[in-house]
């Protein structure tokens, strides 16, 4: 029985810019994380409260509280794109950051969290 790799599945994102607070990580806009969430992972690093709270959260986004990344960022795929989402984009950018301290290649930034996508009117979950 001969076993196939596992493809690795990336997403470009057209709207990838620098960050400017964090070296090597990049933003994406999230009008494209929209048309692409079913391509990509997407982690949300904001309290529990803040998640099912009035901002919402993105739809099919993972729970993962930023002081809880370290101990869990082992159980993360490095064979998929992954997308990290908070309020602001601040946490979410430091979290990326690590990430890519960690051997992560594929991840992103949500540019301006979860406050931009309301702004944007993009669908919610609470």
């Amino acid at each position: 029985m001969t076993v196939k790799p596992m493809a690795f599945t990336t997403v470009e994102f057209e709207t990838k810019t620098e960050n400017p607070n964090y070296e090597g990580v990049f933003d994406i806009a999230p009008a494209e994380l929209q048309q692409k969430m079913n391509q990509v992972k997407m982690i949300d690093v904001r309290q529990p409260d803040e998640f099912t709270g009035e901002l919402g959260h993105v739809g099919g986004a993972e729970l993962i509280v930023l002081d809880t990344l370290p101990s869990q960022i082992a159980n993360l795929p490095k064979d998929q794109t992954i997308v990290f989402i908070c309020r602001s984009g601040a946490r979410s950018g430091n979290a990326t950051a690590y990430a890519l301290m960690n051997g992560f290649t594929n991840v992103y930034n949500m540019k301006g969290g979860m406050l931009l996508w309301n702004q944007l009117q993009l669908p919610v979950e609470r």
